[in-house]
């Protein structure tokens, strides 16, 4: 937990100030102190003062870990077991061919390598449902036909996939569309 109550150095609680606007989380301002020792010698150890975090939109974990510790990390918040993880990340590597990137900090990648390891992610636990936001942008067009293979054998065993996108060259392949304008969806 980043935070839930923050605690100022005075001992009141002040909630963080939270804002949506292009970001799709920002907190600023944000204190928090604990208290050390025994009185007459207690003092306030100041761990947060003031500070910002933002999260944008298409924005995931720390941009110097290497592939596989996202992996790890993801595995790890999924509740996978090491077996069920190794398993499933060799799965996913050679099924998006990029096994040659695991030890490449995400920084190193280019676009369409970074999207490949964010499917791979959203993949690993084998959800019920995947939402996709533009999720072939930047693939290359062996990796953007493998996608829509991919999509369609996990489809075919029972995963719901929404993808949304601006861009549907691949109409036929669908099984339902939606259309959204001013504000309002129609399907067809």
């Amino acid at each position: 937990m980043l935070v839930s109550m923050p605690t100022a150095a005075a001992g009141t609680p002040e909630p963080p100030a939270v804002r949506l606007g292009p970001a799709v989380l920002r907190l600023e301002g944000v204190r928090k102190a604990f208290h050390r020792g025994v009185w007459p010698a207690r003092r306030s150890v100041v761990v947060l003062s003031g500070a910002t975090l933002e999260v944008e939109p298409g924005e995931m974990l720390w941009d110097k870990l290497t592939v596989d510790e996202h992996f790890a990390l993801f595995a790890r918040a999924y509740g996978m077991t090491d077996e069920a993880r190794d398993r499933t990340v060799a799965a996913l590597l050679d099924e998006l061919q990029f096994a040659g990137y695991r030890g490449y900090r995400i920084e190193e990648l280019s676009g369409g390598t970074r999207q490949k390891l964010n499917l791979a992610l959203a993949l690993m636990h084998e959800p019920q449902l995947l939402l996709l936001d533009e999720p072939y942008a930047g693939f290359d067009w062996e990796t953007y036909l493998r996608f829509w293979e991919m999509s369609e054998r996990r489809r075919d065993a029972g995963m719901g996939i929404l993808i949304v996108s601006h861009l549907l060259a691949e109409r036929e392949r669908l099984d339902r569309i939606y259309t959204v304008r001013d504000g309002k969806t129609s399907d067809r």
